[in-house]
Parts: structure tokens; C-alpha cells; sequence
């Protein structure tokens, strides 16, 4: 796969809200699988951990030997709170099997439950397992023996508004089974779950409650790599109704999808990962937020993967601006700064004159910046024009000829406040920017 990530033929949509998050949002590490819930008024997610294993065969596949957890309250910055468990720390797991993959956490009686999977000593399939804190970022404390009767991976664990608590997981099929109150062990025989939905590799189930409703959501294999599908229920072990896709396979060719939905300060927000810092191999992804918007009937409506993620950013911030909403035609591309190096993110080059790049949802604020500023390198040198609202100029830059990333700025000509959209469009000559600021 070419390491230039993203073409103009992609023009990605994004929708105003609250908050901020440009994609990926976790920018120092691999984050896949997330799992987002709700504790405390803040966001936490429990992502799985991609590595490259030091081991064969793991080092060509997906390899995963601890979990850390991540907390914010605006979906702006995300604090990691570290390691919370580790392969060699439980106690039922083989040490060295970089097999802890996606988790999840819920909260019960006081205390919080954090569901995982992980190969046994023993060798054989996938078990899961629980460790238990008093705090969302822990310390957890490991189970001595993993829980009887699931055996798989993903688990996903729903507290249902009536107070009953339901474990579900894949293997051998996508299956559920309701827990006891002691949040430990499962009550009863599981259930097939997805018996009545449409054919095709499935996994990672999420489940969630809304207005009444159950929703069964899973990654599905409907042509070569992973969709996002939905089934809806009365009942929290089904049966579930198919009801179609809240995300269509990657164009680029990821091949998996691992996902969580969840409401916050009245929105909702979709977790999903992808191999943004990883384009040559897909074992090492990202987590992405998009928002999620739902019907009248309750049915979810279809969530186009974005860059510019949700949000309104503030203009006195750094704007990554590679991370935007629309981009041109004619030879645009985004690329990393560095490919050796991805976590230091990417440029967006505009080759030649017309080219544009737009960035939605900046906030001003009450009073205008002054000037424009921005890291920025042409070939031959440009003149760049940046407009706002009415497509009005209200900066133009002179860029000069450079190799080397300059940090160039030029005064505001037209006042700007409130929530506006930039876009930097070539008046002449050819430019590559990294990011823009304004103060």
C-alpha cells in the first residue's frame, strides 16, 4: 500500500458538536477495539493494545500483551492513565501469548468489572476473564481462575436498566448469557445470537440499550474485510432482527473494525479504529470517534468515517489541518512527516494552483485573531488565500521557496468570530502544510 494515506477522491463529512476529535485520537501509541463508557462525568475507553510481538508468529499478526485505559472529559485531550493489567499478571493466562484482546468495563455494586480475553496456560482457544477495581483506571485486581463457561473472545458486558447483568462474546458464533449479580460468573446456559442474521464472519459484539430497545452491534465480514452491522431486540438475548450497517468497509483495505457506541452530554458518539499510523499493516490501529445519529424508529443511520472527527475546534489551537473536512481535486494528498516516524502525524500537499483544503466547526471566540500562522514549506514558493464564511478572503500568505518546514504568518485583513469553516486555497505556485494556528 502506498504510504500516501488519503486521496482527494475522499471527501470526508463531519457534523458540529460540544466537543473536539480530530482522528485518531490517541496519537502516541496503537489503540484498537475500543470499548467507551461513561464513569464519573468523564469518558473512559479501554482499548486493546497493538504491539509488534518480539515472538514468532505473533510479529505477523495481532499482538496485544497489556491494556492501558484512557479518560477525558471534553474528547479533546485524553489522559492515559497507564497500564491496568498485564499478560504476565494473570494469574490463568500464559505469560507470553500477546493474546489480551478487546476488553470491555462496566460498573456494578459499587465496584468495576473489567472483562477480558486472553489464551490459557493450558494453550487451548481463548478464555475470559475479570478484574476488579474500585476506580475505573484501577488498580485492578485479577480473578484467580477465568469465568466458567465463556469461552471466546471480545466479551461485552450490558447492565440493563432492570438491574440484570448479561456477559455476551464470540466463539463458535456470537453468544450471550445473563450473569450473576456477582458480575463473577454466568447464570444458566448461553444463547446463540446471531443464528437469524445474514451469513458471513462475525465478532465483537457490543450491546447496548436505548428507549426500550436492544441493540446488537458486530463487526461483519459482508465482502473481504469488516463492516459495522446492527440487529435490534426486545429482549436482551434476543432474538435479534437484522437491521443493516452503521459503517461500510474500509476503501483502504483494513481488515478488521472493532467498535463501541455510547452517549455522552446528550450526543452519540461512535468508537471505531482503523490503521491510520499503520497503512502497510493492518494488525496496528487507531481509534477513531465519529458521531452517530438515530432515526425515529430507533434505527441508526449509516456513520461515514471521517478525519475531522467531531467537534468544534478552537481557532487558537494547534489545527492539524491534514485532518480535515473536505479537500480538493486535482493532485491533493495527505502523507506522514515522517514515514519512519508516524505518531508525528502528516502534511496535506496542495500541488498546484485551485487546490484547496476546508476545515469545519472553528470556533474564534468572541473576539478576531489578528493573524494567521502556520508550518508550511512550497518547491517554488506561493501565495496562499484563506476564507471563511461568504468564501471571503481574510488572510493571504506569501510563502517562499523552502525545502524545510517555516513557520510563516501574515495579519488577518477581515475580522472573525464564532464558529466559521478555514479553507486554504493556492493562489499560485504549490504548497505542503502542516499545521495552522491563529493569534
Amino acid at each position: 500500500m502506498n504510504s500516501k494515506l488519503i486521496t482527494s477522491s475522499v471527501a470526508a463529512l463531519c457534523f458540529a458538536s460540544a466537543a473536539l476529535a480530530q482522528n485518531p485520537v490517541i496519537r502516541d501509541q496503537f489503540t484498537a477495539d475500543p470499548t467507551a463508557r461513561v464513569f464519573e462525568g468523564k469518558v473512559y475507553v479501554y482499548p486493546s493494545h497493538d504491539i509488534i510481538s518480539p515472538v514468532e508468529p505473533e510479529r505477523k499478526w495481532f499482538s496485544m500483551a497489556d491494556y492501558h485505559v484512557f479518560s477525558s472529559e471534553d474528547l479533546i485531550d485524553w489522559k492515559d492513565h497507564g497500564v491496568i493489567l498485564s499478560q504476565e499478571n494473570v494469574p490463568w493466562g500464559k505469560p507470553d501469548a500477546y493474546s489480551m484482546w478487546a476488553p470491555d468495563c462496566v460498573y456494578k455494586n459499587g465496584k468495576y468489572y473489567f472483562y477480558f480475553p486472553n489464551a490459557p496456560k493450558s494453550g487451548r482457544g481463548f478464555a475470559v476473564g475479570v478484574a476488579v477495581a474500585d476506580k475505573p483506571y484501577g488498580p485492578f485486581v485479577p480473578q484467580a481462575e477465568p469465568i466458567k463457561g465463556v469461552t471466546g473472545i471480545d466479551p461485552c458486558v450490558l447492565v440493563a436498566s432492570d438491574g440484570n447483568s448479561y456477559i455476551y462474546w464470540s466463539g463458535m458464533g456470537l453468544r450471550g448469557s445473563k450473569l450473576k449479580d456477582n458480575m463473577l460468573e454466568v447464570e444458566g446456559e448461553s444463547v446463540r445470537l446471531d443464528e437469524n442474521l445474514p451469513a458471513g464472519f462475525k465478532e465483537g459484539p457490543f450491546i447496548f440499550e436505548r428507549e426500550g430497545k436492544f441493540y446488537l452491534t458486530y463487526p461483519w465480514v459482508q465482502d473481504k474485510t469488516e463492516t459495522l452491522a446492527y440487529a435490534m431486540s426486545d429482549s436482551p438475548l434476543g432474538p435479534f432482527e437484522y437491521k443493516g450497517l452503521i459503517m461500510l468497509q474500509s476503501p483502504s483495505g483494513c481488515w478488521t473494525n472493532h467498535h463501541s457506541l455510547v452517549e455522552y452530554k446528550g450526543e452519540w458518539y461512535l468508537f471505531y479504529h482503523h490503521n491510520d499510523y499503520s497503512p502497510q499493516f493492518d494488525k496496528n490501529r487507531s481509534i477513531r470517534i465519529d458521531k452517530v445519529h438515530f432515526n425515529a424508529d430507533g434505527t441508526i443511520q449509516t456513520v461515514a468515517p471521517t478525519l475531522r472527527g467531531v467537534g468544534i475546534t478552537p481557532a487558537r489551537s494547534v489545527i492539524q489541518i491534514d485532518r480535515y473536512s473536505f479537500l480538493s481535486q486535482g493532485g491533493t494528498f495527505v502523507d506522514f512527516l515522517d514515514v519512519d516516524k508516524p505518531f508525528n502525524g502528516w502534511y496535506v500537499a496542495l500541488p498546484r494552483p485551485a487546490t484547496w483544503v476546508e476545515y469545519e466547526d472553528v470556533d474564534f471566540g468572541a473576539s478576531s485573531p489578528k493573524k494567521v500562522k502556520m508550518m508550511i514549506r512550497s518547491k517554488k514558493g506561493a501565495e496562499v488565500a484563506f476564507s471563511a464564511e461568504e468564501n471571503k478572503d481574510f488572510a493571504v500568505v506569501k510563502v517562499p521557496a523552502s525545502k524545510s518546514w517555516k513557520e510563516v504568518s501574515a495579519p488577518m485583513i477581515l475580522e472573525l468570530t464564532g464558529v466559521n469553516y478555514v479553507r486554504a486555497t493556492v493562489n499560485s505556485g504549490d504548497v505542503e502544510i502542516d499545521w495552522i494556528t491563529f493569534e
